[in-house]
This record gives structure tokens, sequence and C-alpha cells, in this order.
């Protein structure tokens, strides 16, 4: 019955996202008087690199559980017989909404488990790799992206050196030998993207990284991909780029997410308003305007209506990037009650394109170690 319970809140927590992306710019008093703490922004304590060592702190850690939601797989779909030889690190979208608080607790049973869900759906198609990792992290409440209050700022600041903290510790617990596929969505995007500006641009660990998969936040061409060191994938088996999307259906209505992306300054500091930014097609693996028919998607991730269950549905969307930088699907698909106003798929993103991901993972995971061999053994 707990159990049960549990499932029936974040179900009603989802319905609630779908509806927030519009709340902000329709009503935007309404949305702040809804979800934007009233109270001061009071700091946690710093996250210190050791407290990643507790496996505790992970959703995901390394070889995983047997209930580990990052190794959860669709009904029908065999775990691989053979690990890939890569590590992930997967960066959770936000799952509190309470606006009692800036930063979720780490003891929130309600945010963990939406939190947990998100990384089924979301880290699966890429579980055949030989480890997961997935840091719980004291995310920034909604209401920290609804206001321009600089305890939003403030809240989004702590969260980041929670992920910080994790990716530091979780370089440290793996193995320094193999390379790394980093996957974030929304918030978990917005931090990835801070997070690669400080710790693979201009470093040496750039050239461990496979692929940066940035999907549900918007990284602008001109502020934000410079600053990353590594440049957009234009090709399917390229190894060592970056890939970033935002899903919409037909007729799409982008304005809100245009104004979201103004509201934040790029990674350079510089307003990002008007900038065109990244879009991979997943279905073609590259930073292109050509169009994918439907029969190109090797399997959508539709949920049950549950959310305890999915099947891959073959051949269900279409994509191709529009001159806007958007990601249209064409007319919507049946994907359940979560699809946000203006047609957008934003809890989608990743599940849209489940199977072509997983294979365009391994693609790239293939191409990197093809340049990179293992030396041969000194006699």
């Amino acid at each position: 019955m707990i159990r049960k319970s549990i499932y029936v809140a974040i179900f009603a927590g989802l319905l609630v996202i779908a509806g927030l992306f519009g709340m902000r710019y329709w009503a935007q008093g309404l949305s702040q008087l809804a979800f934007v703490p009233p109270m001061g922004f009071s700091p946690p304590a710093p996250a210190r690199v050791d407290d990643y060592h507790n496996p505790a702190r992970w959703i995901s850690h390394g070889d995983g559980t047997p209930d580990d939601p990052a190794h959860w797989l669709p009904s029908g779909l065999a775990p691989p017989p053979d690990r890939l030889p890569v590590l992930v690190f997967f960066i959770h979208p936000t799952s509190e909404f309470d606006k009692l608080r800036w930063n979720a607790t780490l003891d929130d049973t309600l945010a963990n488990a939406r939190a947990d869900l998100f990384t089924r759906g979301l880290a699966s198609p890429f579980n055949s790799a030989a480890q997961v990792w997935a840091p719980r992290y004291r995310q920034a409440t909604f209401g920290a992206f609804l206001t321009d209050k600089p305890d939003g700022d403030r809240a989004l600041n702590a969260a980041y050196g929670d992920v910080l903290a994790a990716f530091d510790s979780f370089l440290m617990q793996s193995d320094p030998r193999l390379p790394i596929v980093l996957v974030g969505h929304s918030q978990g995007s917005f931090h990835l993207m801070r997070l690669m500006k400080e710790r693979v641009a201009g470093r040496p660990l750039a050239s461990r990284i496979v692929a940066a998969y940035v999907a549900g936040w918007p990284v602008s061409l001109k502020h934000d991909l410079p600053q990353m060191g590594l440049p957009a994938c234009t090709a399917p088996a390229q190894s060592g780029c970056i890939l970033s999307w935002q899903s919409f259906a037909e007729p799409a209505d982008t304005s809100m997410v245009r104004a979201a992306y103004a509201r934040f300054p790029g990674l350079d500091g510089q307003n990002r308003t008007g900038t065109p930014f990244l879009c991979t097609n997943p279905l073609t693996g590259r930073q292109a305007t050509d169009p994918a028919l439907a029969s190109a998607n090797l399997g959508t991730l539709v949920p049950d209506a549950t959310l305890t269950g999915a099947r891959l549905v073959p051949g269900l969307v279409p994509a191709r990037c529009g001159p806007d930088g958007f990601l249209l699907i064409g007319s919507a698909p049946k994907m359940g009650p979560f699809v946000a106003p203006g047609n957008n798929y934003h809890v989608y993103d990743i599940p849209l394109f489940w199977a072509n991901l997983r294979a365009d993972f391994i693609a790239r995971t293939a191409q990197w170690h093809a340049l990179h061999p293992k030396p041969e053994p000194q006699p």
C-alpha cells in the first residue's frame, strides 16, 4: 500500500510538471505565488567530495544493485550479455516542487522517488555501460527557475556544488582507464554545462569524454558551446562531442522556452537572447536540419498508466531540427498526460528516442575505443 501511495504521489507531481511550464509566462504572478519560496535563501552546508564516497548519496552507484533505477529495462528487452567498457555519469532533472525550501533535502521521500523514476526513464538508454553513476543532490526546487530574485541563483549554485562534489568523487572512485559519457536532462543539463566548463574544457579529462548528452536545456552556439570544451556532434559515430535537443510536436509554441532561455546568461556571462542554440537530431546523431522519417525511429519508450512499466514502440515519431533550434517531431504522439503547453514534449526528450539513443551511445563508445586502442603489452 505504501509503494502504491508513492506512485500515486509521483503521478500527481508529474501532472503538476506538465502545467508548470505555461504558468511561468501565462500567469507569472500566480506561479511565483504557488512555487517560489517566500523566505530568504539559507545556504546548506557545502558538500565535500568525501560525502559522495558514501553509496547512500547515490541513486546509482557504479555496478548497481538489482533494484537500481538506472539498470531498469522496458518489457521485452534483455540485459546485454557484456557491458561496454565505458562509464556513465547522469544528472537527473528537477523532482522537488516544495515552496517551503529553496533546495531539496537528501531525505525527501517523494522527491527521491520522483528522481528514481526519472532515472529509470532517462538514464536507462545508457545502461549497457560497465557502470552508471547518478548522484542524489540538493537540487534547486522548481521555484528557483520562476524568479529573478538572487535567491534563485543561489539555490542553483548550491545544487551545483553537490553535483561538482559528486563528479569529483566519481572520478576518484571509478576506473581512470575507462572513457566517460555525460548525460543530463533539464536542471541536470543546466548543471552539466557548467560542469563541462569547469572540469572538461581545456583539461586532460576532455580526451576521456565519449559524448555529452545535454538534453532538455538550451545550449547557445555562441555563448555556451565554446565554453564546454567539446564541439557539437556532426556525425552519428563521432566521439568527443556534444548533443542537445528540445522536443516539440507541431504546431509548436516555443515562446515559453525562449523566454526562459533569455533569463539565464551564457557560460561566458553574456546575455543569450536571440542567439541560436544547438539542435541535434537523435534519429541521425548529427547537428543538421535534414529530416528523419518515423521509420528511422528504432523505438520510443511509451509508459503505462501507472508509470511502473513501459514498452518500446518503433516508428512512432519523426524528427527534424527547425530553423530556430528546436527539435520538431511532427503531429503530437500519445505519450501520456505530461505534455506541457505549446506541444512541449520536454518530459519525453529522451524517451521519444530511447532505442536510437541506446544505439547512438554504443556507436560513439565503439568509435572512442577505435581511436584510443589499448597499448600492446610489453614483453
